[in-house]
């Protein structure tokens, strides 16, 4: 399998899967929602804010508290349309497009993820960044929260890469996508190396954060 077929067999997956992702993913219910809200409010993502791979919208409606606009994107249609429901805020910027090829039109104060790092192949972390910081406005900073090397996963490996699962959705059917665990410091001196003042920690057995930004020129 080439590394574009694997990314576009990892959409297809996320679009059949929208309609039971919340429930597969973090759960639902009052503990879910404090667990997001209290990561948010912690990152304060204040500006003019962009989602990446938003997905559901379970992290798109906290932050539209603190943002002064937000711009979410999706791969997945069906996950667009979930969210646009959940949110129910129409000054909110929904749009449609695939990460790896997508470039956005404007700059940010903030770009924001969650668990989407995970589903990029290590092979194309370094281009992801760069994409990132073409996005950032000066002094702005990249916020991204997702779940750490020994976080509790079961995933099941398949092939030799180390970076493949397999998954199954609820009609039996099977696909693989990608998954690259972290490790907490490894992935702060990756970001060093690729020249970002990078700060990761981890929240919880399951959960890390990460905050980065690009130190200023100095002419």
């Amino acid at each position: 399998m080439t590394d574009d077929s694997l990314l576009a067999g990892q959409i297809a997956y996320y679009r059949r899967r929208a309609a039971e992702f919340d429930l597969a993913t973090h759960g639902v219910g009052d503990e879910t929602s404090r667990r997001i809200a209290a990561v948010v409010d912690a990152l304060r993502p204040t500006g003019n804010v962009l989602e990446l791979a938003c997905g559901t919208g379970m992290w798109t409606a906290r932050l539209a508290r603190w943002a002064t606009t937000l711009t979410a994107v999706d791969a997945a249609p069906e996950m667009i349309e979930l969210a646009r429901a959940r949110t129910g805020d129409a000054a909110i910027r929904f749009q449609v497009a695939d990460l790896f090829d997508w470039c956005p039109a404007n700059r940010f104060d903030v770009v924001f993820f969650a668990f989407w790092l995970s589903h990029i192949p290590r092979a194309r972390f370094a281009a992801f960044w760069a994409r990132i910081a073409e996005a950032l406005a000066p002094g702005g900073r990249a916020v991204f929260v997702d779940e750490p090397i020994h976080g509790g996963s079961r995933e099941v490996f398949v092939g030799d890469s180390g970076e493949i699962v397999e998954r199954r959705l609820a009609d039996g059917s099977a696909h693989r996508v990608v998954r690259v665990f972290w490790d907490p410091l490894d992935l702060q001196e990756h970001l060093t190396g690729l020249g970002w003042r990078a700060r990761v920690r981890t929240v919880s057995e399951k959960w890390m954060v990460g905050e980065a930004d690009l130190p200023a020129v100095r002419h």
